[in-house]
């Protein structure tokens, strides 16, 4: 169990005591415990679920556990990464529950799941799953609650059928998807019958009272961070990205109702504070945020920022996070190729770049790291070398400034214009590229896996056929070379890799995820993407 890790929290709410006949609940996070109580979403759904009187919830991480209850009636895990499906098989194991939804019987818990990977495409999970919650959680977790009560003693089927009718509710198994062939694309997705809902909304909290840690702990990978989310979404949908079009529209939290009070109350029990946000100096009242910050009595308090949108990066807001103990800053450039920006609507031009570094510089900060990517679609080599010229300019335009490229490959994702697109297979020879051609300059690159990166893509476009083959790549050790084998071992059963992975789809193929409705229609997708393509046209013609 480890009680001295959950003995170290400080929590920042008064969870409920449970009343007598309270349902008990297991909500797990599929990794280790350090990474889990980092996750402000764990937090904030643990906290909703811990403060209802009519439940009795127990926590699960895979190194520690609180006290488990010998017959729980629901089991939720909350998901974020690709790779963790091979930890939710490891601990419905160690719960001794059937993998698959269809192998449960009326004995054992339903087991539900939410978060950003399920909320794109639970697919390739589906089959391990009982419910799925679609969306943000501020009133679709109580609704989900209230109508598990009104038939908790009833038969799992009658239980499965009422949460059906919640919106954002999704029952994989009242869904039946058929295909063209057992190797081929999807023929259709249809519900079983007239009373299960033909499309499942993602729900879609609009206040402007966002989130904030409900429990600060020295034991959290960010050690005794309090966070507090300053905005939810971006405004600049850059046409891959997933955490601006599946988070649409983008919301901003109020700052004398929420942020300031939310702050004050961080500082009551911690001195490090971290703003989050995909895009958080893009507040409107942003830097009435950061006077505030920056006031005297703030001298002690160590301030990080998650990630902040380039031309943004001014010389008061390096100061201020000088003083408040920040030794770096974080933005996203993507690429070096102005061309390859515009196709993928990354409204930013080098200059901005290279004065970003400059006043990170003037203000005071050591470190600069900068995310990009390989492998973009209408990406060329050119725009890769582009990329190390434009980090040689930054480099001679801040002497002494610690520089650091973070690249990673694309990965396709569901509910973005780019969904139809599949991985260059040029990414890892120009991953290389970059790294040769930077290290020998003195700036640092840092890659991510690009066996990883298809793995990532293979289960953010997969379909219900990979569910065997999840079961058997973690059978055999969950490499890439599992992967490998396990696709030959089901050769003739699903697809082959490259149709998941590599193989740019006809807009007009049914999707995995069709049957889902995100913030934004196909329509308005597909719109997008052709304003990406008839970019790169235009562009590559005037070469």
């Amino acid at each position: 169990m480890n009680p001295a890790v959950f003995a170290s929290e400080r929590l920042l709410f008064i969870p409920a005591t449970p009343e007598a006949g309270a349902i008990p609940l297991i909500f797990a996070f599929p990794n280790e415990y350090s990474i889990g109580i980092t996750s402000l979403g764990y937090q904030i759904v643990w906290a909703n679920l811990a403060s209802r009187r009519d439940l009795q919830v127990s926590r699960l991480f895979t190194d520690c556990y609180e006290h488990l209850p010998r017959h729980s009636e629901l089991l939720g895990f909350s998901l974020s990464w690709e790779l963790d499906y091979v930890n939710i098989l490891q601990l419905l194991e160690f719960l001794e529950i059937p993998l698959r939804s269809a192998a449960r019987s009326d004995h054992h818990p339903l087991i539900f799941a939410g978060g950003p990977l399920v909320t794109a495409n639970p697919e390739p999970l589906a089959d391990f799953f009982d419910v799925i919650l679609l969306g943000d959680g501020e009133n679709l977790l109580h609704n989900f609650i209230d109508a598990y009560k009104e038939v908790r003693s009833a038969d799992r089927q009658t239980k499965l059928r009422r949460l059906a009718q919640v919106s954002g509710v999704y029952v994989p198994q009242f869904y039946e998807v058929t295909y063209q062939d057992p190797t081929g694309a999807i023929a259709s997705i249809q519900p079983v019958d007239a009373e299960i809902p033909s499309r499942v909304e993602k729900q879609t909290y609009r206040g402007n009272t966002l989130s904030a840690s409900t429990v600060v702990t020295q034991k959290a990978a960010w050690e005794n961070i309090y966070m507090v989310e300053v905005v939810r979404s971006c405004p600049e949908m850059c046409r891959f990205c997933l955490a601006s079009y599946l988070t649409l529209p983008f919301r901003t939290a109020s700052r004398e109702d929420f942020l300031i009070p939310a702050i004050t109350k961080g500082l009551e029990v911690t001195d490090r504070i971290g703003l989050l946000g995909a895009s958080v100096t893009q507040h409107p009242e942003f830097e009435a945020l950061l006077d505030y910050l920056a006031q005297p009595q703030h001298d002690g308090l160590r301030l990080s920022i998650s990630s902040i949108r380039t031309n943004t990066l001014t010389e008061k807001l390096a100061t201020t996070l000088a003083k408040r103990d920040s030794r770096s800053i974080t933005i996203a450039v993507e690429s070096g190729s102005q061309r390859l920006r515009q196709i993928i609507n990354k409204k930013l031009k080098n200059e901005e770049i290279i004065q970003a570094a400059i006043n990170a510089k003037a203000g005071g900060l050591k470190s600069l790291k900068l995310y990009g990517m390989v492998g973009v679609p209408g990406e060329q080599m050119s725009d890769v070398e582009q990329t190390v010229t434009m980090m040689q300019e930054i480099k001679k335009a801040v002497p002494g400034l610690r520089l650091t490229l973070g690249c990673s490959t694309f990965v396709p994702k569901a509910h973005t214009p780019f969904q139809w697109f599949g991985v260059n297979r040029q990414a890892e020879k120009r991953l290389k590229f970059l790294n040769k051609h930077l290290r020998s300059q003195g700036i640092n690159l840092r890659a991510e896996s690009y066996n990883w990166s298809v793995i990532q893509a293979l289960i953010s476009r997969g379909d219900r056929r990979l569910s065997h083959l999840l079961e058997l790549a973690r059978y055999y050790g969950e490499s890439l070379g599992s992967f490998r084998r396990a696709f030959k071992e089901l050769k003739g059963q699903l697809p082959e890799l490259d149709f998941y992975v590599h193989a740019d789809w006809s807009t007009q193929q049914v999707l995995p995820w069709s049957h889902l409705q995100g913030p934004l229609p196909q329509t308005t997708l597909l719109k997008h993407r052709e304003m990406a393509v008839s970019e790169w046209e235009v562009l590559e013609s005037s070469i």
